[in-house]
């Protein structure tokens, strides 16, 4: 009496189970790649600097008498990041587009998360911004200016081209640049 027990096959169990798993996985293919700069940078001069610190300073002085310290410590970091990133050049980073979303250095974003798109000019830099739903709500790449034909009609397939109206940040900042030298 002996008995003989059966092992069903797994792979028989698999196809009976879930039918998608004899359809072939899509993989992932570059579209189009290009290498850029990592953000839109533009030198400042001299009068610039003067400028921005004489605000900095009398609007500080103002917080300072109001708030105390904190503020003030506020506004001298937020001048010394500004004039970072004024000064350091962007290193060139690599931009891909691919069927399955946008890759930053190697970080793909997928086309469920951005909803439309749009072409810019910031600092003599050709800027191409992604609306996303989810935060920070905004993906901005620099690209090449010779590349904006392609990038166009590649993104065309897959979201709808439309720019969005300025949030109230961008029109604060609008406003508060006009005062600004431009150097």
């Amino acid at each position: 009496m002996s008995e003989t027990t059966t092992k069903p096959n797994i792979q028989d169990q698999t196809s009976t189970q879930n039918p998608s798993a004899e359809q072939k996985i899509e993989l992932e293919k570059e579209l189009l790649g290009w290498k850029a700069a990592s953000r839109p940078f533009k030198r400042r001069d001299k009068q610039f600097w003067t400028t921005i610190i004489a605000i900095a300073a009398i609007f500080g002085l103002i917080l300072f008498l109001v708030e105390g310290v904190m503020p003030v410590i506020l506004i001298i970091s937020l001048i010394f990041l500004f004039y970072v990133l004024s000064t350091v050049e962007p290193e060139n980073i690599q931009y891909s587009i691919t069927n399955k979303g946008v890759k930053i250095v190697g970080q793909r974003t997928d086309w469920e998360v951005l909803t439309k798109f749009w072409f810019t000019r910031r600092h003599d830099s050709e800027i191409l911004v992604f609306e996303m739903s989810v935060l920070p709500g905004r993906l901005e790449l620099v690209i090449l200016p010779k590349d904006k034909e392609k990038i166009k009609t590649l993104l065309t397939t897959y979201l709808k081209e439309e720019e969005s109206p300025p949030s109230n940040i961008d029109r604060a900042a609008n406003y508060f640049s006009r005062f600004l030298p431009q150097g």
